[in-house]
């Protein structure tokens, strides 16, 4: 699991209740506590806790900077003072998530204590006259269900965004020459999002296979011994150890260059050096949250990246290709690859045998387990556009096929076949056990990233965001 540091600057405004200001700074302290989310509080900043005026402001900067944190809540206990709240915001640069307890009726002599709600509208304006995105949660109280719900989101919503603006890729050799889908421009990423490539030439990869064939045979017995417990093995023993080789090497290479992901030139020059194919290594690599993407295709791997950091860890990612369309289901589609994807979302025991396409083993055969909320997800760009196309599926009974795959199901497959064909899109596509549209879409703006949803449900995904009751 993922953890995200909140800073959290309640804040109010002078010509309301402070004392009820100070009440409710305290409250939601204590249900945050309560919801087990780490954050930085400003009791130490003034004898109230809160922000209100720019000594305050001031103080309350350098200490979430000193403290690295991921997101701002500005929780606003009466009015808020909004110009406070936006240069903290501005300074912080983070992902801002504005709330307010919900107001109490006026009392039995009309007085109002704290007009939250009408401090949200201005705090809001003001945000945007300083070009500072933000993240809405409704005006509610702190025992609701959206409340809860709304600061798991927002959570989710900063890992992506810290994700994002770390990722750092190991490129293990060029593209394919046949691959002229997954080529990327390397300065833009960089410019752009501040996305980082450490390409590797194919000999480094094969040398630290060597290293680790040399000097750590604990190390490929560990990973053998796994494999032969969690897979059924159909390749020969040198093979199996070719497989874990490949996993460690990868492993260390992208500890070495400080990635957080890879893509690997997957055939054909590789299976000529090591004599296997990589998917049971990249399957390996991507159950512990290292995701390799096959193809060297880059916006691949950082769309696992991104899908990753909003399932916060709770369930591992899938890299596929949208490939057949069903033989009697015109809305469902086979996902499959040719053996990358995590065990530990397998339907049933995998097998390491050989792959559909090519005469060489190493390769995953298993059929994924069933999913009535399936995220599809695909981050990619051209001409010096980028955008995220997000959707749903559940998946459905089809035809056995070799590999790893999933049947799934969408709206309107016509609709996302246009949306594939017509791009920026390609026909790989990440997948995860977990509806986390929501949280993509809205770390989209934080990004710098156009989201694209496949279906229309933009209203269904902002209503979720905002706190309403949506059914699934």
């Amino acid at each position: 699991m993922a953890n995200i540091k909140l800073g959290y600057a309640p804040t109010r405004r002078s010509i309301f209740s402070a004392p009820d200001a100070v009440k409710y700074r305290g409250l939601t302290a204590d249900r945050l506590r309560e919801l087990s989310v780490d954050f930085v509080d400003i009791t130490d900043v003034n004898d109230e806790g809160l922000l209100y005026d720019e000594e305050g402001r001031k103080k309350i900067a350098e200490k979430f900077k000193r403290e690295k944190i991921d997101g701002l809540l500005l929780a606003h206990c009466n009015f808020g003072t909004e110009f406070e709240c936006a240069r903290l915001a501005k300074e912080l640069n983070v992902p801002v998530l504005l709330w307010g307890p919900l107001d109490e009726r006026p009392d039995e002599n009309g007085v109002r204590l704290r007009d939250t709600q009408c401090g949200l509208f201005a705090t809001g304006k003001v945000l945007r006259r300083f070009g500072i995105p933000f993240t809405y949660l409704k005006n509610c109280n702190l025992e609701d269900e959206c409340f809860a719900e709304g600061i798991d989101r927002f959570l989710r919503v900063c890992n992506v965004v810290k994700a994002f603006r770390n990722t750092r890729v190991l490129q293990i050799s060029t593209r394919p020459f046949d691959f002229w889908s997954t080529m990327c421009n390397e300065g833009e990423l960089l410019e752009k999002f501040g996305i980082q490539l450490s390409p590797i030439p194919m000999p480094e990869l094969t040398q630290a296979m060597k290293d680790v064939k040399e000097n750590s045979p604990e190390e490929i017995k560990e990973v053998t011994d796994y494999c032969r417990e969690k897979m059924c093995i159909k390749v020969t023993p040198e093979q199996l150890d070719n497989v874990a080789a490949l996993k460690i090497a990868m492993t260390r290479l992208g500890k070495k260059y400080g990635c957080n992901c890879g893509a690997i030139q997957c055939w054909n020059a590789l299976q000529d050096e090591i004599g296997i194919m990589p998917c049971a290594a990249n399957a390996l690599c991507n159950d512990e949250g290292f995701p390799i993407a096959c193809e060297t295709d880059i916006h691949g791997t950082i769309t696992s990246v991104l899908v990753e950091a909003a399932a916060m860890g709770e369930t591992r990612s899938f890299f596929a290709d949208w490939t057949v369309r069903h033989p009697y289901n015109d809305n469902a589609e086979l996902l499959q690859h040719c053996g990358p994807w995590p065990i530990s979302i397998a339907k049933e025991k995998p097998t390491i045998d050989t792959p559909v396409a090519f005469d060489c083993s190493g390769s995953l055969m298993a059929q994924a387990k069933d999913g009535e909320h399936i995220s599809l997800v695909r981050f990619d760009g051209d001409n010096g556009e980028y955008s995220l196309l997000l959707g749903n599926a559940k998946t459905v009974d089809g035809p056995y096929t070799k590999g790893t795959y999933m049947w799934v199901e969408v709206e309107n497959l016509d609709r996302l076949e246009d949306k594939l064909v017509q791009g920026p899109y390609i026909h790989h596509c990440v997948g995860v056990h977990q509806d986390v549209v929501p949280v993509l879409y809205e770390a989209c703006k934080y990004i710098g990233v156009t989201p694209d949803l496949y279906d229309p449900i933009e209203e269904k995904v902002k209503a979720i965001i905002r706190g309403e009751k949506v059914e699934k």
